[in-house]
């Protein structure tokens, strides 16, 4: 029985949470994106009307997820493969 007490007391004291990364935002959009979530988590911007989907969406929905399966994901991704930004008014 000692030992098992032992066991517990050393786990508290080498507790993981002195590794853990420093609680709170590393910068100011972090900031804001915690903020946004903590105001969704507790409700307070939550819509008064509920939210419905109807047979059809759903059923849709579903289906996309299902052909998400379909395409192979690659090995390795090409850097040279995605579409190239531009700027200005040629967009």
């Amino acid at each position: 029985m000692n030992t098992k007490r032992l066991l517990i007391v050393c786990m508290a004291c080498l507790s993981t949470s002195a590794w853990a990364i420093e609680p709170g935002p590393s910068s100011a959009p972090q900031k804001g994106t915690e903020q946004w979530m903590q105001l969704q988590i507790r409700g307070v911007v939550a819509s008064p009307f509920r939210q419905t989907a109807s047979v059809t969406e759903r059923d849709l929905s579903f289906q996309r997820w299902l052909n998400s399966f379909t395409h192979p994901i690659p090995e390795f991704f090409e850097q040279d493969a995605a579409g190239k930004m531009t700027t200005g008014s040629n967009n």
